[in-house]
């Protein structure tokens, strides 16, 4: 899938631009590295993507057509995404794995069997934990390889990766952060990674940018 960001300005309201006249072309497969001060609005920037925000100027084209021509619900499920916060329904770990399937957008996939969730529990070092138990009571840590597992099940073609591992433990910063890399080189996955930590990924070749209020300025490499 490929994007390309024409112009892109948003602001809310009245409130002066976050960002202006935004050009950025992303590749299948690309493996896109963010960063940019407090308050630039890099996870708006995200947001543009899956349209939970809407430009206030410019346009945004996927595969050669304005990405207003693409049904919201076939577009959010190509594309994941990945906050900050992990968010858990109310329930067990299972509902939540399985969340993504009750979704209109997702009812077309292939449900996961509970030893496919049991195998994805394992490889993300998660083995202590039951299907059967309460989402609510894992920690943040927990509950951000549990979000991950899940937008990895649903398959998309990107994934948006909003912070994803400011608020974790290193342990779970490491587990989150090699999943995010091994699925970008190993299955092509793009993925568009805003951080203000040091994670430079050792497999995957990225592209590094700095997003400021009138530019987004790619670094070397």
């Amino acid at each position: 899938m490929k994007i390309e960001l024409k112009n892109i300005s948003l602001k809310f309201e009245e409130k002066s631009p976050l960002f202006k006249n935004i050009n950025l072309t992303v590749e299948h497969g690309d493996f896109i590295l963010i960063r940019g001060k407090s308050g630039i609005g890099k996870s708006s920037f995200l947001r543009l993507l899956n349209r939970l925000h809407e430009p206030t100027e410019g346009q945004i084209w996927i595969e050669g057509k304005p990405i207003t021509d693409h049904q919201i619900t076939s577009l959010r499920r190509r594309i994941g995404y990945l906050q900050q916060t992990p968010t858990m329904i109310e329930g067990s770990i299972e509902d939540n794995l399985n969340l993504p399937f009750h979704f209109k957008s997702g009812r077309q996939l292939n449900r996961p069997s509970q030893k496919i969730l049991e195998q994805m529990l394992e490889n993300f070092l998660l083995t202590s934990i039951d299907l059967q138990s309460n989402a609510q009571n894992l920690s943040v840590g927990e509950k951000q390889r549990i979000a991950l597992i899940r937008t990895f099940l649903s398959e998309p073609e990107i994934i948006l990766c909003d912070e994803p591992t400011s608020a974790l433990d290193s342990e779970s910063q490491k587990i989150v952060e090699n999943a995010i890399e091994q699925i970008n080189v190993e299955k092509k996955t793009t993925v568009l990674l805003v951080t203000h930590l040091d994670f430079i990924p050792k497999r995957a070749i990225v592209k590094k940018f700095t997003l400021n209020q009138d530019s987004i300025i790619g670094e070397e490499k």
